[in-house]
């Protein structure tokens, strides 16, 4: 997609969720850091390097919902292993364990997400001036604009400013300073509808459900399962009209 390369892409329409394997691993270079015996600061690359591992583990790592008592039993048995006292535990035992409780832990994060979800699109679709669609789409008209309304099949170039229901920014344009070009009938339905509904000069409010969004695998690390999102889009132009 033209010009999309260069920010996040959370636009985009992308199959697959995440795997056990990566939520494995990301505990595991969670629990490394907990082994460390001080602070420091990563000065070289390659100490940037394992510390944007760091980092990116701890995102996913936070899929497991960890207790600081439950941080610390996994902290210990990665501390044991490399002291080579650690339990002997049968894989095949312990591995569908630890599938069911990833699994666990991921739905139960999914159904407070929704939940709460709910709560703040129920609240914007009584905001003044917002519309409610068919599709659970609310959008609330900023600037009406005076040009061409896109159809589904138009590239368009727009300004975003995207966040989620507690007002995190997940992706911006504005903040990026660069304007992103999508054909629209290639990102979340959200956009192609709510998109679709503007003309070029307008700025308007986009509430999207999480079932017109990313739905329950969300868009990790950054969107949730079962987020709700807010869009300020600004229509600047369709391209080739």
């Amino acid at each position: 997609m033209s010009g999309a390369d260069s920010h996040f892409s959370l636009l985009r329409v992308r199959p697959g969720t995440r795997t056990l394997q990566l939520v494995i691993v990301a505990v595991l270079a969670l629990g490394v850091s907990g082994l460390a015996e001080a602070r420091s600061t990563p000065k070289t690359e390659e100490e940037k390097t394992l510390y944007f591992l760091g980092v990116m583990a701890s995102r996913t790592a936070k899929d497991l919902m960890l207790s600081k008592t439950e941080a610390a039993m996994m902290i210990q048995g990665m501390q044991d292993s490399i002291d080579g006292t650690a339990m002997e535990l049968d894989n095949t035992v312990y591995m569908p364990k630890l599938q069911a409780l990833a699994k666990e832990r991921q739905e139960q994060a999914l159904a407070a997400e929704a939940a709460a979800s709910k709560s703040f699109l129920d609240k914007a679709a009584q905001a003044k001036g917002a519309t409610v669609t068919e599709s659970g789409l609310i959008i609330t008209v900023i600037e009406a604009g005076g040009g061409a309304t896109p159809a589904p099949t138009d590239t368009v170039r727009v300004h975003y400013h995207g966040t989620l229901r507690d007002g995190t920014v997940f992706d911006s344009s504005v903040v990026k300073g660069e304007p992103l070009e999508f054909p629209l009938n290639r990102v979340i339905p959200c956009w192609t509808e709510g998109v679709g509904m503007m003309k070029v000069g307008g700025k308007s409010k986009l509430v999207c459900p999480p079932e017109i969004a990313y739905g329950d695998r969300g868009a990790p690390p950054t969107i949730p399962g079962g987020a709700a999102l807010t869009f300020e889009v600004e229509l600047i132009d369709i391209v080739g009209e």
